[in-house]
């Protein structure tokens, strides 16, 4: 792996002294909960089931194949598989032998593959022959001649083709006899925690992805303060239904439970369903996902049917969580607290609510930053600004990543001289240090050089009875600039007209200038895959609509 990273011997120092780095790699928690719970299940996906004391073995087995197979410390390895027990095993093996984790979204295709294995130079891949009735095999298949340094392609699945080798065999092969040297070096491989680990490619909410570098210090503080914050312990069980690729997944649905020796239940496809019958199942008590997620689960007409009561915690970041959504999450289900927590890939969560807080701050923020982390909000001149002022947010500290991979010129200019990390959000911060993000400095609707903040009119829209979801965006205006549209989802069969919410919103007592001047009814919004509205594109679309795309 070819990229300078941002760490410094001071930062090194720094950390550890305060304890925030602990000199731990994810397989020495492996290790530790094979030892202390070999009978306690590691993992559950909607196909079978793993203990603590099966999958160490598996890791080293597959770890040595690796070896065999000539891939070894500081190859970049991408992942691209569903919430499957297959990931977790690929992952914890290529850590072992000290391989870099690049993981990729499923839905990702033809386009965001060549770049991502082109520019990661990636060694290997591992993939599902077919999932979601998509054919993964065939597109690699015609892209690999553009892929000089990819030299093996692993797939999960029945239909294997020629050149290709089942990931199931190779899981089951002995290599521990037939590559009996290389198992024996796994006793003496351990990789630097201060080695790029992880390497996750943005998920494109501006259409620029940028290769997010972590290491294990950085990538594993992130899931310590969330177990600080909710005092979480090996007793508890984490459901993910967010994909595991994505930054959220890998770090609060594999990361955070396998350092805590707890149980990790994957759900592969979204379905509310679904995710009720892993709970009541399953026990249980932790689940996290962006706002849509929780608005399935909440809205399951079904939901009294399934005994739900485990379920403690269900932290939500991503994406905005209207007030309406946490008062009907806590009368469908009262043992549940809603976790508002903001975060990104370069920062995995480092703003968390805390088990205590005031219902309030609940239902109002998304929460205080963690141990370990600096942040403030700042104007357009980097100049901090007073509590509840609205700015950006920049943050350092001991979750930030360490770089964007080969782009020295986009890791400056995200991070300043002061290793502030420009996030790009419009935040405030109240007099009690709780952060609530308020939209991207993109999404900002300026108009008539007034800027509004899109999150205040959608947070009222929610509670529409007809609105199922909405989002607000800039629409081009040649003499204000901009004016605002609603997208809106509407609830099934119902209809909107443009006077509905107008009405509705000065009901409310909404400024005038930050009513809707236009809606357009869709029936879903273009998403990332942790759940956020790809807002750029829906800028793109009323543009084309207005015929003033010049103005974007």
């Amino acid at each position: 792996m070819r990229s300078e990273t941002t760490l410094t011997e001071e930062m090194r120092q720094r950390f550890y002294a305060a304890g925030r780095w602990k000199d731990h790699v994810l397989t020495d928690y492996l290790d530790r909960a094979a030892a202390r719970w070999p009978a306690k299940p590691a993992i559950v996906d909607p196909f079978r089931r793993i203990t603590y004391g099966e999958l160490r073995p598996l890791v080293d087995r597959v770890a040595a194949g690796f070896l065999a197979r000539g891939i070894g410390p500081g190859d970049v390895v991408t992942v691209q598989l569903p919430n499957w027990i297959e990931f977790v095993v690929a992952h914890l093996a290529l850590e072992r032998i000290g391989a870099v984790t690049n993981s990729a979204m499923t839905i990702f295709r033809q386009a965001e593959m060549r770049f991502i294995l082109r520019f990661a130079e990636s060694k290997a891949i591992v993939i599902p022959s077919t999932f979601r009735r998509f054919d993964h095999t065939a597109m690699i298949a015609e892209l690999w001649p553009e892929l000089p340094e990819l030299q093996h392609v692993f797939v999960v699945g029945d239909d294997v083709p020629s050149g290709m080798e089942s990931f199931r065999a190779f899981m089951a092969r002995p290599w521990e006899r037939e590559a009996a040297a290389e198992h024996r070096r796994l006793a003496g491989m351990r990789r630097n925690p201060d080695e790029v680990v992880l390497l996750i490619f943005t998920s494109g909410t501006t259409g620029e992805p940028k290769g997010v570098q972590h290491t294990s210090n950085t990538s594993l503080h992130g899931s310590y303060v969330m177990a600080e914050a909710l005092r979480m312990s090996p007793d508890d069980v984490l459901l993910m239904p967010s994909p595991i690729a994505h930054a959220t997944g890998l770090g609060y649905g594999v990361r955070l439970p396998l350092m805590l020796g707890a149980t990790m239940v994957l759900q592969d496809m979204w379905d509310p369903e679904e995710a009720a019958r892993f709970i009541a199942r399953e026990r249980c008590t932790f689940t996290m996902g962006a706002t849509p997620f929780l608005h399935g689960l909440v809205g399951l007409e079904t939901l009294a049917q399934y005994d739900v009561a485990s379920l403690r915690f269900f932290c939500c970041a991503g994406a905005p969580i209207p007030r309406d959504l946490v008062r009907r999450a806590g009368e469908r289900m009262p043992n549940l607290m809603v976790v508002p927590a903001y975060g990104l890939t370069e920062c995995f969560a480092h703003s968390i609510t805390p088990f205590d807080a005031p219902p309030a701050k609940v239902v109002s923020t998304d929460g205080r930053l963690v141990n370990g982390m600096e942040g403030r909000i700042v104007d357009d001149a980097n100049q901090p600004l007073p509590p509840d002022q609205p700015g950006e947010h920049v943050c350092r500290g001991a979750t930030l990543f360490v770089g964007y991979y080969r782009r020295p010129e986009a890791t400056r200019a995200a991070i300043d001289e002061q290793g502030w990390f420009h996030t790009g959000d419009i935040c405030t911060s109240d007099e009690d240090a709780y952060l609530r993000v308020v939209g991207r400095k993109k999404d900002l609707v300026i108009r008539g050089g007034i800027n509004i903040s899109p999150a205040e009119i959608e947070d009222l829209l929610f509670s529409h009875p007809k609105v199922q979801n909405v989002a607000i965006v800039g629409m081009p205006d040649e003499r204000l600039g901009e004016r605002i549209c609603a997208y809106i989802v509407p609830r099934g069969g119902e209809s909107l007209a443009l006077e509905d919410v107008t009405g509705y919103l000065r009901a409310k007592g909404l400024a005038v200038q930050k009513l809707p001047e236009r809606i357009e009814i869709v029936g879903e919004f273009p998403m990332t895959p942790s759940g956020k509205v790809q807002k750029f594109k829906l800028r793109e679309d009323i543009a084309r609509k207005v015929g003033l795309k010049h103005l974007v």
